[in-house]
């Protein structure tokens, strides 16, 4: 697919996102390009999701509260803050902008007044995809990982895109699915409506 403009299409990047592919930065030149893979990464939103023995006393603790949008520029910064980052400042732009027209979203866990992790990810239909994820306290992102399945699976979401595989994701039950399998969850999912916020 064709590079990303400075003037922002929003029903184009949702069409880019739609057909499978993702939005990425080269960390070096800082250009900005879709992306796809042959295997998507899906944390699953039925039993085979696994909330790590280790995690699940904090999980019940409720020392972390949740809540959605209330810091998603943070959220957005803190993401890109990684030592390696993919997210440039015109992709920051790109999910504001789907952000203010109610498609990108910031999944949070604070402590008090202090924010301490959270997911950042682009809704489409019944298909949440997630762009990245960071944390000011430890096992604050990962609380928000459970947190965040459980809020998936109440408003009716059927895909939970992670896009690329790692260890981290993999503790969750995250499984990897071939092109044509995934394709064809996500159109399914596009045409199923659901609110995230």
């Amino acid at each position: 697919m064709g590079k990303v403009s400075h003037s922002i299409d929003i029903a184009a990047i949702l069409e880019g996102y739609a057909q499978g592919y993702f939005l990425m930065a080269d960390e070096e030149t800082g250009s900005l390009d879709w992306y796809g893979t042959e295997r998507h990464t899906v944390i699953p939103l039925d039993e085979r999701f696994h909330c790590p023995r280790s995690l699940r006393p904090l999980v019940r603790s409720e020392r972390f509260q949740v809540q959605i949008n209330a810091a998603f520029d943070q959220v957005v910064e803190g993401c890109a803050a990684r030592p390696q980052t993919w997210i440039s400042p015109q992709l920051k732009q790109i999910y504001r902008a789907l952000h203010r027209a109610g498609f990108a979203h910031s999944f949070e866990t604070w402590q008090g007044d202090t924010l301490a992790g959270g997911i950042l990810g682009i809704t489409i239909g019944a298909a949440f995809i997630g762009e990245s994820m960071f944390y000011r306290i430890p096992n604050g992102s990962k609380v928000a990982m459970v947190k965040l399945v459980q809020h998936l699976r109440a408003r009716g979401f059927r895909l939970f895109d992670a896009q690329l595989m790692n260890p981290h994701l993999a503790r969750f039950g995250a499984f990897e699915m071939d092109g044509p399998a995934y394709w064809q969850l996500l159109q399914q999912c596009i045409g199923i409506p659901c609110t995230f916020a």
